[in-house]
């Protein structure tokens, strides 16, 4: 867990601003002469308007800035089923990210149900008020079901966090280590230990950016093509896409000679110092599960891994999805881009990595830093010639 220390600091931050968020408007200091203009009887022109072109929504309403931050509590950090109260406070912070950095409004939508259909209609019922959809913290396979069933049926974007944002910096790291390392995707073997939607999300990506040695791991060991245990449509998938010579056996097994590891399995500690021994030269082990990951940095380092990230910010190269959700979401609206594509999350990634300039990569650098303003510059202009084409 995090120190005794920062627990005690988000307490009390939390209990002395009751909450992260508040919901303000536009027009500081608002005039009496204004409130008919805001409310009646003005804004009745506005609804009007509306009915009659509804394509002006985006120019007359925040829709086109706002973004629900959708979860159900099943599935919050590597906390596991903690339900929708406890998950407020994490969709809060993921709210603050996104005003901070991007400058969008997002609201916590913390839904007090797990069954899919209901979810599925909850978040198409309030579509109206929304430019695009943060599926957030959600059980798998559940989770990319939901995803699939929005994207078939609502007209805004459906981002999925764990899967979209947690590939994105994964191969921006990626991109950014395999240079200081002097290898090239195409020729290493990746292990991504965990088949929920990061690893999902991770594997397609990778297998999208020419990595062509992808092997993924469940509680069940290696996934493989006809594999019969343990199997839903999205490991089938991974089946199909991964592990070309159809290797079997545990995680151990799948470790032994692989240039990188990605660990976005949820458990603490899964990784040993025996597993970093067996891999090839000068190793990358991403350690990204949180708030414990699945190896503490300075034991994979003393098994000999050469470059180190976990997704806290407690430790050097902080490989978290929150430095591409507030960038990436910021393109999204303003493109009014209404479908998350591989070649958007390329893209993005490759931007992203870019952020990093030759002079200050380094083994514990291989990825900007949050507050570094050419990101949200880099991605945009990315994701512009994207779309010229």
């Amino acid at each position: 867990m995090i120190s005794d220390q920062n627990s005690k600091k988000a307490l009390e931050l939390h209990k002395k601003l009751k909450g992260m968020i508040s919901v303000t408007g536009k027009i500081k200091n608002l005039r009496s002469n204004e409130i008919k203009l805001v409310y009646t009887p003005g804004v009745a022109a506005v609804c009007e308007e509306i009915y009659r072109h509804p394509e002006k929504k985006y120019t007359l309403t925040s829709k086109g800035n706002n973004v629900a931050i959708v979860t159900d509590g099943t599935r919050i950090l590597g906390l596991g089923d903690i339900g929708p109260y406890a998950a407020l406070p994490v969709m809060e912070g993921k709210a603050v990210l996104y005003k901070e950095f991007g400058g969008i409004s997002a609201f916590p939508i913390c839904l007090n149900t797990t069954k899919k259909d209901e979810i599925i209609s909850t978040i198409k019922a309030i579509e109206p008020v929304f430019g695009a959809i943060n599926l957030e913290d959600i059980e798998s396979p559940k989770v990319m079901e939901i995803s699939d069933e929005l994207e078939k049926s609502l007209p805004i974007p459906i981002f999925h966090d764990d899967r979209h944002g947690t590939s994105v910096v994964v191969l921006s790291a990626l991109l950014n280590s395999l240079k200081l390392t002097k290898k090239q995707l195409s020729k290493i073997r990746v292990v991504v230990a965990g088949a929920g939607s990061a690893g999902y999300g991770i594997c397609k990506l990778l297998a999208a950016s020419d990595c062509k040695n992808i092997l993924v791991t469940d509680s069940d060991g290696i996934i493989y093509k006809g594999r019969s245990g343990n199997m839903n449509k999205y490991k089938k998938e991974l089946g199909d896409i991964t592990n070309p010579k159809k290797e079997k056996g545990s995680l151990h097994d799948a470790l032994k000679n692989a240039d990188v590891l990605v660990g976005v399995s949820g458990k603490k500690n899964l990784i040993t110092f025996e597993m970093i021994k067996t891999m090839n030269r000068d190793p990358i082990v991403f350690a990204l599960t949180n708030p414990d990951p699945e190896i503490k940095p300075d034991m994979a380092k003393a098994a000999g891994a050469k470059i180190v990230a976990t997704g806290s910010y407690l430790y050097p190269n902080k490989v978290n999805n929150a430095l591409v959700f507030p960038h990436l979401m910021r393109a999204i609206l303003d493109k009014k881009i209404n479908k998350i594509t591989m070649d958007l999350l390329l893209v993005t990634a490759i931007a992203l990595a870019k952020t990093v300039s030759d002079r200050d990569l380094h083994y514990d650098n291989i990825i900007p830093n949050m507050y570094d303003k050419k990101i949200q510059k880099n991605i945009i202009n990315a994701i512009s010639k994207l779309y010229q084409k």
